[in-house]
C-alpha cells in the first residue's frame, strides 16, 4: 500500500484520488463575444450591451451526450460544469433570478442534461458556482466589477448589500444541490482578499467574511454531507486547485507541511472560455505530459474545453480530448489508482514515475525516449517482470549493469538496464509497466 497519507477531509475524496482525471467545462454567455470568459471585465461591458448576449444565446446544437461520450473516452472519470460564472448567467433554471437559460431562446435547463448525459455515462458530476456576479444589483463594486472605473462608481456602492447577495447564494445552492440528485463536487470561485493599495478600502477584494463562507459550506455539507469542496471560499476543504501552472512537488499545507489532495485545472488553450482567436493551444506531448506530471506528484488533473455559444466543442477542443482518448485508451493503468512512487524509487533522466496504490506495480513514463538502454539505479532485485504498457510487448533487462559488448561491465547490484528498441514506440509518451517483486 502506499505510504503516502493526505490531510484528512471531510468529503469523500477515495474515488477522487483514484480516478485522477476530470473535464472542466467553461461555458456561458461569453462564449459569444468569444474573446474570454472575464470579457465583462476586461472591456468594462455595462449590463445593457452584455443583454445582447443574454438576448440572442441560442445553443442548438448542444448535444450534452456528445460531450459525455468524448470525455468517456479521453479517459475523464469525472467532469465540472460552470453552472454560473462571473458575469452571473445561470445555465439552470433558478427561481431566485430571471437571468437564466430559460428566459433565452435556449429555452430549456442545461445544467440538467449535463448532470443526466455525464450520469448515463457513468461519470462523476461535479458543479461550478461562482462566488462573484457582476450581474446582481447587490454585489458590491471592487476592483475587479466591470463598473470599477465609472465616475460614480462609489455611489452605485451605495445601497448595494452582500448580506442578500451571499442570501441569494445560498439560495442557488441549495437549488443545485436539492434539484439533480446525488452531486459529487462543488467548485466555488473564486476569493481574493489581499488588500491592494492601489484602491481605496470600499474597493478592496472579498473573502470568506464577504461571502458569509461558513454559512456556504454548512448549506452544502447539510444538503449532500459526502460531497468533496474546493478551497476557493478563504476556508479549507478537501482540495486544493492550483490553477494554470504545473506544482514540481505535491502540494502542501502551509502552515502544518501535511500533504492535501489536489488538484491541477488547467485548459487546452490560454482561455477557459470559447475564444474563437486564440492560439496558444497545447502539443499533443504537452497535454500527456501534463496529466503524468501531475499524477507522478499525488494530483489530480482537471482539463477545461470550452463549448462555443451554439453549444458544441470545436475541432480545436476536439483533437485535443482526441490525444487524450489514444493515449489512455492503452495507458490508463498508469493513472487511475497510482499516485507518486515511493521514495526508494528514484526516477532516471528524461522519466516520470507513477505507483499503483498497492505498490505492486511501477510505471515508467519515458517523456524523452533514451536510446538502447534505460538505466534505473535502485530497482536491482525488485523486478518480476516488465513490458511496454502500451501493447503488453516484453522489455528484456539485466541486473548489475548494462548488456553490451563495448561496456567494462562493472557490477552494481542496484542497477536495471531496460533495453529498448531503438525507434520510439508509435506514442506520445511510451509506459513501461514494472511489476514488482
Amino acid at each position: 500500500m502506499s505510504s503516502y497519507k493526505t490531510k484528512k477531509t471531510l468529503g469523500n475524496t477515495e474515488w477522487f484520488e483514484h480516478d485522477r482525471f476530470g473535464m472542466f467545462i467553461h461555458w456561458g454567455l461569453y462564449a459569444m463575444p468569444a474573446r474570454n470568459e472575464w470579457i465583462k471585465h476586461i472591456e468594462c461591458i455595462t449590463d445593457e450591451k452584455y443583454d445582447k448576449y443574454f438576448k440572442y444565446f441560442n445553443p442548438d446544437l448542444y448535444d450534452a451526450k456528445e460531450w459525455a461520450r468524448r470525455a468517456k473516452e479521453a479517459g475523464m472519470k469525472y467532469a465540472v460544469l460552470t453552472t454560473k460564472h462571473h458575469e452571473g448567467f445561470c445555465m439552470f433554471d433558478t427561481k431566485y433570478t430571471d437571468y437564466k437559460c430559460t428566459n433565452t431562446p435556449a429555452g430549456r435547463d442545461l445544467v440538467k442534461e449535463y448532470v443526466e448525459a455525464f450520469r448515463a455515462e457513468g461519470l462523476k458530476v461535479g458543479f461550478y458556482y461562482s462566488l462573484i456576479d457582476w450581474h446582481h444589483p447587490d454585489f458590491t463594486i471592487d476592483a475587479i466589477h466591470p463598473r470599477r472605473y465609472d465616475k460614480d462608481a462609489f455611489e452605485q456602492n451605495q445601497g448595494r448589500d452582500m448580506k442578500k447577495y451571499t442570501e441569494y447564494m445560498r439560495n442557488q445552492v441549495t437549488e443545485l444541490l436539492t434539484n439533480y440528485g446525488k452531486i459529487d463536487i462543488m467548485w466555488f470561485d473564486f476569493s481574493y482578499p489581499n488588500k491592494d493599495p492601489n484602491y481605496p478600502d470600499w474597493m478592496q477584494g472579498k473573502g470568506k467574511d464577504d461571502w458569509e463562507s461558513e454559512k456556504l459550506i454548512e448549506t452544502v455539507r447539510a444538503i449532500q454531507p459526502d460531497i468533496i469542496i474546493d478551497n476557493r471560499c478563504d476556508l479549507e476543504q478537501d482540495i486544493w486547485t492550483p490553477e494554470q501552472y504545473q506544482p514540481l512537488t505535491w502540494v502542501k499545507h502551509a502552515e502544518t507541511g501535511e500533504l492535501v489532495t489536489w488538484e491541477a485545472c488547467q485548459t487546452f488553450s490560454g482561455s477557459w472560455g470559447y475564444h474563437r482567436d486564440e492560439s496558444t493551444w497545447k502539443s499533443p506531448k504537452m497535454l500527456i505530459d501534463m496529466l503524468i506530471n501531475t499524477v507522478c506528484i499525488g494530483g489530480n488533473l482537471l482539463m477545461n474545453v470550452g463549448p462555443t455559444a451554439r453549444g458544441y466543442l470545436d475541432k480545436r477542443a476536439e483533437n485535443a480530448l482526441s490525444v487524450y482518448a489514444e493515449w489512455m485508451k492503452y495507458n490508463s493503468r498508469s493513472i487511475y489508482g497510482c499516485t507518486m512512487a515511493e521514495p526508494e524509487f528514484v526516477a532516471p533522466r528524461g522519466t516520470r514515475l507513477t505507483q499503483s496504490e498497492d505498490g505492486k506495480r511501477l510505471y515508467i513514463h519515458l517523456i524523452e525516449y533514451p536510446y538502447a538502454f534505460l538505466e534505473f539505479q535502485g530497482l536491482g532485485g525488485k523486478v518480476d517482470y516488465a513490458q511496454f504498457l502500451h501493447d503488453g510487448s516484453e522489455i528484456l533487462y539485466t541486473e548489475g549493469g548494462v548488456d553490451h559488448f563495448s561496456e567494462a561491465r562493472t557490477q552494481n547490484d542496484g542497477l536495471v538496464a531496460f533495453k529498448l528498441p531503438p525507434v520510439k514506440p508509435d506514442v506520445v509518451v511510451p509506459v513501461i509497466e514494472v511489476f514488482l517483486k
